[in-house]
């Protein structure tokens, strides 16, 4: 751990078991007034949205706005490094993002009006492949792909950990998906509204996305068709900052089909891939990348997993979100993402109080 504190990673399970006795003492509610301490000296959840911290300066200055004024020699070598960043690799990266939106949105637009064909499937694949390399090159992307031969195939889902919209990119460069998504405006509606003629990603409305039987059966249709391309699905629903997984949601579990997993790990030396939606907007987020050295990160396609007989959609999500941290070296987390944005539910305060309670229930009767 890199936190400012040590923590007993004990379970609160097997605490509560050992501080069990036959009679209660007052010591025993230090164990709450310590993890209370420790949440708030270090949050363990609301840390993993912001920019995690490196242990050396990589001449951007998000890490230490102040490290650039240590020496002149050092000053010297930023103010290059700004020169060549905004005026050398912006405008190019500028131009060849243009020219993959472009070519998505053209290329999508024509392929839409064939029939629906093989011919038209595999045109549709390659438009996809082709656009989105060329957005991987205008964020000068390095991307290592592990265990090829573990690749989503048709008729199943994808999942993967999310730390930023171009985790979406990151993969479409190695293989075409299914994207699934609420409907945008803007530039983001165009895309979408141009990519569903050729390809048959799943859009949803707004109020549509609410409707959590709507859109499990949507899925069933798509993943029941086993000629039409894996759903790419990343179940946090909200980006986490490249050192953790939260909370999957089960919806994508209970859809039913074979699972693919994938982990992500981005290189943060390079470039901070993490979108901090609650502090920047997507086109400061996108002037951020592309102003950075390199997007640069590793792609681990995992076997894939079904569910168990047994298994409900929570305790299948639970082992894959562990499988996936594993692989990508991620810290494990069970708290929804959601928090990023909401309060802490009552029903997580009231377990937290039933635990407290266990502490003073001694055979049915309080000590």
């Amino acid at each position: 751990s890199q936190g400012i504190i040590q923590r007993d990673e004990t379970p609160m399970e097997k605490e509560i078991a050992r501080l069990h006795r036959v009679d209660f003492e007052f010591s025993d509610i230090f164990y709450f007034c310590r993890k209370g301490f420790e949440a708030i000296v270090e949050d363990e959840v609301t840390q993993r949205f912001s920019s995690e911290e490196l242990v050396s300066w990589n001449l951007l200055t998000r890490t230490n706005v102040n490290f650039h004024y240590i020496s002149l020699r050092l000053t010297v070598v930023w103010v290059i490094g700004v020169i060549v960043r905004y005026c050398f690799l912006l405008p190019l990266r500028f131009t060849l993002a243009a020219i993959g939106i472009t070519s998505m949105i053209v290329g999508t637009t024509m392929v839409g009006q064939l029939p629906n064909s093989s011919v038209k499937n595999y045109l549709s694949e390659v438009v996809h492949l082709t656009c989105s390399r060329i957005l991987v090159r205008a964020l000068s992307g390095t991307i290592h792909y592990h265990n090829k031969e573990n690749k989503p195939q048709k008729g199943g889902i994808c999942v993967a950990n999310h730390t930023s919209p171009i985790d979406a990119i990151i993969l479409t460069n190695d293989g075409c998906y299914a994207m699934v998504g609420q409907v945008h405006g803007g530039l983001m509606g165009v895309i979408q509204r141009a990519t569903v003629k050729a390809c048959p990603h799943v859009w949803f409305e707004r109020s549509e996305i609410k409707d959590r039987h709507l859109v499990t059966k949507r899925l069933r249709e798509h993943v029941a068709d086993k000629s039409k391309l894996p759903i790419l699905i990343f179940p946090e629903g909200t980006c986490i900052n490249n050192t953790s997984v939260m909370m999957f949601k089960k919806g994508s579990f209970e859809i039913g089909g074979t699972i693919y997993p994938v982990a992500i790990k981005y290189d943060p030396q390079f470039g901070d891939a993490f979108w901090n939606s609650s502090k920047y907007n997507i086109v400061s987020y996108l002037l951020r990348i592309m102003t950075s050295w390199a997007i640069v990160c590793n792609v681990w396609y995992m076997p894939p997993m079904v569910r168990e007989e047994g298994e409900d959609a929570v305790q299948f999500a639970n082992r894959v979100r562990s499988a996936i941290a594993r692989q990508g070296g991620l810290t494990e987390l069970p708290w929804d993402g959601g928090l990023k944005r909401a309060k802490v539910k009552d029903t997580f305060r009231e377990e937290q109080q039933k635990n407290y309670s266990k502490m003073l229930v001694r055979n049915g009767s309080v000590g």
